[in-house]
């Protein structure tokens, strides 16, 4: 695990751009196509800014699945993962080779589906967060280490559900769905590369649980320890309560975030 620390969700967000923009130009490079995961929430914000910004990538080599979705949540919904995505990177890039996760169809059959079509070729990278109860996509703990199935059908606890109430997509926890579509543990650890980017004093102590603590299905972002190809992004607030041997390694204005 490559851990980068900087002054700003900012300065985050440009420096995990310019890797995932790397990561992209080589995948694309090497076999002609890039297969990319993709997440969303509020923690992603700048580094979707960034990264479509970037001129001249090759994003119509580009095939994205994405992590999750709320089951029974309409597209228009502006909590919606769907509309998150078109409206922050497909438009954006004009990506045609995209997977989308229609919470709002049978969710077995959506698994089942998009399952088979994640499983045909190796992934080259995933953008991924931590939640503030450490879940990463919607694997809440305790998360299922083993299965082996991409997606899972995933019941959301309610920490879980009150950060979507704090981030302010929805208005109160009743209207937050219970249900939702998530990416598997495994299925996220199959990707080449796993780009984690997590911004915010708020996500402090599942930082702290995922990256100090032990690899444990009550802190789901514990498994990226295991990964051999991680990279992760902290600003000064959510690296705050690391242990001084690793949140002293930051990252200048400049980008050179340093490894841990």
């Amino acid at each position: 695990m490559r851990l980068h620390v900087y002054p700003s969700k900012l300065e985050l967000g440009k420096a995990a751009a310019r890797e995932a923009a790397d990561r992209i130009r080589d995948a694309v490079a090497a076999r002609g196509k890039a297969r990319i995961i993709a997440a969303t929430g509020a923690s992603q914000f700048e580094f979707l800014d960034a990264l479509t910004g970037i001129p001249d990538l090759p994003w119509e080599s580009v095939e994205m699945f994405h992590l999750d979705e709320y089951i029974g949540l309409p597209a228009t919904h502006p909590a919606s993962f769907r509309k998150y995505l078109k409206e922050r990177l497909i438009d954006k890039t004009g990506m045609t080779r995209v997977h989308l996760l229609d919470g709002e169809q049978d969710a077995e059959h959506v698994c089942e589906e998009t399952g088979r079509a994640i499983a045909a070729a190796p992934i080259d990278v995933a953008f991924v967060g931590i939640g503030e109860n450490a879940h990463l996509a919607f694997n809440d703990p305790p998360a299922d280490f083993e299965t082996e199935l991409p997606y899972l059908i995933v019941t959301l606890d309610e920490p879980c559900r009150q950060q979507q109430v704090g981030e302010g997509w929805f208005a109160s926890m009743a209207e937050v769905p219970k249900r939702a579509i998530s990416m598997s543990v495994r299925q996220i650890l199959k990707s080449n590369a796993i780009i984690c980017i997590v911004p915010d004093a708020r996500k402090a102590q599942a930082v702290h649980a995922s990256i100090a603590g032990p690899v444990s299905p009550l802190a789901p972002a514990s498994i990226l320890q295991t990964h051999a190809n991680t990279s992760v992004y902290l600003d000064t607030a959510s690296a705050s309560r690391l242990p001084p041997e690793t949140s002293r390694s930051t990252g200048s204005s400049h980008g050179t975030g340093a490894s841990w």
